[in-house]
């Protein structure tokens, strides 16, 4: 008998992976990676980014088919490297 999960059988069923990445904190390899990523986290501009890169980071993964989300933060900028 086969499995089944919920109405389907998990043979039919595609198989993928969510590779998601934190961006647009202000470096300098965000339009290297979104074509390898399937999501992306985007800094909201506390820890990390501003309103510019946030822009720039969101066309990139626009451009890139790439799922957005918000990535919150702290405002302690000063940790951002340490």
């Amino acid at each position: 008998m086969p499995v089944t999960f919920g109405c389907r059988n998990i043979s039919e069923m595609s198989r993928s992976i969510d590779l998601n990445c934190d961006m647009g904190e202000g470096l300098s390899n965000d339009a290297l990676l979104m074509p390898l990523i399937s999501s992306a986290n985007i800094a909201c501009g506390y820890h990390a980014g501003d309103e510019e890169t946030m822009k720039r980071t969101v066309s990139l993964a626009l451009e890139n088919n790439v799922a957005i989300g918000a990535h919150p933060g702290f405002k302690d900028k000063i940790n951002l490297f340490a």
